[in-house]
């Protein structure tokens, strides 16, 4: 039995993965901020308390690091007007709680007998977009997204594959209600993902539909 270990399932696409996997047949570890309906307690503002909270984790064969904020009010993170405590906060939950959760998670995921690791990144994360606005959550997707690359090509002769997924605009309380796409889809995309993924597309930034795109 498969056992994914999924991050901030308590809304939006975190909550429409774990149905997901439920829905085939797996088994989902979930967590949440305040531990709710029997989630795992996980606060991600300080990455050096990660490993302490996840020690008690089951054996687990997926991590799906979903979790994650948008930043500060969007005229308060430009390049001329930025909220510092904000941005600060942005990274520690978008950029280094990923990396956090998955160096605390490795020891269980070396259990499995095909252990993957998927990181929600985003399409604001591209480094073609010339766009000044929301620069917090756009730097903290940019630098997860060469974080997970890093942790792919390390983890590479382990044969554990790491990818990132943009799941594009997903009507959730982050994307709002005007946003293209649907979360249930999205996190179905995203578990097709999963369920074929390779140690040959270790290091890939994949969309959830599963063509790859350009970093």
């Amino acid at each position: 039995m498969t056992t994914y270990l999924i991050t901030g399932v308590n809304r939006g696409l975190g909550a429409a993965l774990a149905a997901g996997v439920t829905a085939r047949g797996y088994t989902v570890v979930g967590t949440t901020r305040d531990g709710q309906d029997g989630t795992v307690p996980l606060v991600l503002d300080d990455p050096t308390r990660i490993a302490a909270q996840l020690a008690d984790i089951p054996p687990v064969d997926v991590l799906i690091n979903n979790a994650g904020v948008i930043g500060p009010d969007a005229d308060q993170q430009t390049p001329l007007n930025m909220d510092w405590d904000g941005f600060t906060h942005t990274f520690a939950v978008n950029t280094m709680a990923p990396l956090a959760v998955a160096q605390a998670v490795l020891p269980r995921l070396r259990e499995s007998s095909a252990p993957k690791i998927l990181t929600v990144s985003s399409q604001m994360a591209w480094m073609g977009y010339r766009k000044p606005t929301q620069i917090a959550y756009r730097a903290s997707k940019s630098a997860l997204n060469k974080v997970m690359q890093g942790l792919a090509t390390m983890l590479e002769p382990d044969g554990i594959p790491v990818v990132l997924v943009d799941p594009g605009w997903v009507r959730t309380d982050m994307g709002g209600m005007d946003a293209d796409e649907d979360p249930v889809e999205v996190a179905a995309g995203i578990l097709d993902i999963s369920a074929g993924l390779t140690l040959a597309e270790t290091g890939k930034f994949f969309h959830f539909s599963g063509e790859e795109r350009e970093f």
